[in-house]
Order: structure tokens, then sequence, then C-alpha cells
């Protein structure tokens, strides 16, 4: 189930986003976890199932039409199970008026999750 990032959950999030490759600096980190808190149009949401948290996937509301996926991430001990694919189907239902779109990180993902 998705949920929405709350401050008791940054390290959390933060271990989640360090494993995009583009994420790895910790200045970088800290930069952009401070978007996701502070800019309303960047949003950041964690997956839970029973009382883990073992996803992540944040998004930038581009415009009144468009989300654009900025980072997913699943915990190592929990991918090729089809969390990243949920994230973006739950993403999808909650949004259902908006398209969604990939960066140049997470657009190879996407496009396993359309073929599926």
């Amino acid at each position: 189930m998705l949920i929405r990032y709350k401050k008791t959950l940054e390290k959390i999030a933060m271990g989640l986003l360090s494993f995009m490759p583009n994420e790895k600096d910790l200045k970088k980190l800290q930069q952009t976890m401070k978007q996701y808190e502070t800019e309303e149009n960047w949003q950041l949401f964690l997956w839970k199932e029973e009382d883990d948290i073992i996803g992540l996937i944040g998004i930038l509301i581009s415009s009144e039409k468009t989300i654009e996926i900025q980072h997913v991430s699943v915990n190592p001990s929990h991918r090729f199970q089809g969390i990243g694919k949920r994230m973006v189907k739950s993403l999808q239902e909650m949004y259902v008026d908006k398209t969604i779109t990939a960066n140049e990180y997470t657009s190879s993902f996407i496009e396993k999750c359309e073929s599926c």
C-alpha cells in the first residue's frame, strides 16, 4: 500500500532513495529529500507491506495533466516480486486524470511496467 512520506520516516526513505544510481552522494541525497519535503509539486510515497516499508516512489507534478516519476526504489531483498510495478499501478489509480511519464533514471523501468 502506498503511504505519503512523513518526516518521521526520513531515514527509511533516504535508505531506499540511496539505491537510485543518481542518489549515491550524501549531499545530493539530502538535497533530494529537502526537495520532497519543501516543494509542493514534489511528492514522495513509501510502499508498506504488513509492518515493513520496502519501497519508495517519488514524483514531480509537472503540470495539471502530467506526473513525472523521479525515483523508484525497492529494498534489494524484496526485488523481482512486482513491488515496483504495484507502486506504479497504485500511483496510476491515485492520479487517474493525469498522464504518468518517466525521467532518464526511471524510464527503462516504467517501459518494463507498460509492457507487462
